[in-house]
């Protein structure tokens, strides 16, 4: 994991995509959004979606995955080269979540993450707190989803 120093505004991170199948989209539905128009496709095509559409919550859902695998990824290669690994800390929050487009059974949709900002903490001198523009990208080159997240980054230990 990178350092609070090591960080950038506009730094830019392809995270990975993930495939909507109507087999997820409704097993996900079932558990966490059972809306008709996410169970059903001939619901979902007589919706303002016009066809079996996966729950916002799944397509961000998606998104954490792949930022967690990503980060879990880039800690353990540095730990094989020998590197010090920085432990992000919690997130206090998001905000400005937008599902711009639906995302419809058969979309794959690809995602990023770019550094918004970069500030030191004023109340805890070891940490920094970054913000960053989480976006997903359907297979037209289409946002179809975005989010502004927070996240508490830790500063390099003196001597490293």
């Amino acid at each position: 994991m990178r350092f609070f120093e090591d960080l950038q505004v506009g730094m830019r991170r392809e995270l990975g995509s993930y495939q909507f199948t109507a087999e997820n989209i409704v097993a996900f539905a079932k558990q966490f959004d059972p809306q008709p128009f996410h169970l059903d496709e001939e619901a979902g095509r007589r919706s303002l979606f016009g066809g079996l559409a996966a729950s916002g919550w799944h397509v961000a859902s998606a998104c954490m995955r792949l930022l967690v695998l990503e980060r879990q990824n880039e800690a353990a290669a540095e730990a094989a080269r020998g590197e010090p690994v920085a432990v992000w800390g919690p997130s206090p929050g998001f905000r400005d979540l937008r599902w711009v487009k639906p995302v419809l059974a058969g979309d794959t949709i690809s995602y990023a993450n770019e550094i918004a900002s970069v500030r030191a903490s004023d109340s805890r001198p070891e940490w920094g707190i970054i913000q960053g523009r989480n976006t997903g990208t359907n297979q037209r080159g289409e946002l179809v989803f975005s989010f502004l997240a927070t996240a508490f980054v830790p500063k390099r230990p003196a001597g490293d």
